[in-house]
């Protein structure tokens, strides 16, 4: 005997309904083959002929309509042909309402949306990753974003946190010993950040970050003179570039990242967090 199909029906992609369906029928031991899927249904006058072609194929739907009036049109047209219907989306949406008391916002595909958001911020944190530290120049016009500033200005921590934000930022370390990649004059300066620090602050830092490695008093790393070096060559690189500069001194990776945020008018959803 032929075994009744599966009809998936969903106003969006219908993935999600035919994932749950596909995870009930294996442990009936079905295979995926008695699925089909009619995705995109969002108009009143295509539930009939859907819920036609189901009886007379003998089989069952499952869907996840949000949208209410066409879930309740689905659910009382199935049950005039007698065509058993599950409902998954419905009694959830239901229970939530009353729980929550507030009205579903009925729109649908907002799964893939969220799953969109999720994969952006994973390459954004990849692309983070791989253009670290002025490692990859290529990089630098793939990316959203480009932080310049000498060390210990928080390029890293700074990249990685707009990353979560779904930015593909890169950073490049101002160094007198080293070139400027030429990438960087090939940018539109608008997507160039650079970030300054008071003289004081850097040789506060400096001097801790060498005490913790005990390298305490080696080397001109923290001295004022190679700070001074480095600040005048960062304020002329800038002046030349043309881009926007920002102040960390005294402030926290959130703080400088919110500002950021602010000067490129980017709207982010703390929803969305990974």
């Amino acid at each position: 005997m032929t075994q009744p199909a599966v009809y998936v029906v969903s106003d969006s992609t219908g993935e999600t309904a035919e994932l749950v369906t596909r995870a009930a029928l294996m442990q009936f031991g079905k295979s995926p083959q008695f699925i089909h899927r009619f995705h995109h249904v969002d108009t009143l006058d295509m539930i009939e002929e859907i819920v036609d072609l189901v009886a007379v194929n003998n089989g069952i739907i499952v869907h996840t309509i949000v949208v209410e009036e066409v879930r309740n049109e689905l659910n009382k047209t199935a049950k005039s042909f007698g065509v058993p219907i599950i409902d998954i989306f419905g009694p959830l949406l239901a229970q939530l309402e009353e729980t929550y008391q507030i009205k579903p916002l009925s729109e649908p595909g907002m799964v893939r949306s969220l799953d969109e958001a999720y994969f952006r911020k994973v390459a954004a944190i990849e692309f983070a990753v791989e253009n670290d530290d002025g490692r990859n120049p290529r990089g630098l016009l793939q990316a959203d974003y480009v932080l310049i500033g000498i060390s210990r200005t928080s390029k890293t921590p700074l990249s990685q946190y707009l990353a979560l934000k779904g930015l593909k930022v890169a950073n490049v370390p101002i160094v007198p010993e080293a070139h400027v990649p030429e990438e960087l004059f090939e940018i539109d300066p608008s997507k160039i950040i650079g970030l300054k620090i008071s003289k004081e602050k850097l040789n506060q830092i400096r001097e801790k970050r060498l005490a913790s490695i005990g390298l305490s008093g080696v080397g001109n790393y923290a001295s004022h003179e190679r700070i001074d070096k480095e600040l005048e060559i960062f304020t002329e690189l800038t002046n030349k570039l043309g881009c926007y500069v920002l102040d960390v001194t005294n402030k926290a990776i959130e703080e400088t990242a919110n500002d950021i945020l602010m000067h490129i008018g980017e709207i982010v959803d703390e929803n969305l967090e990974l």
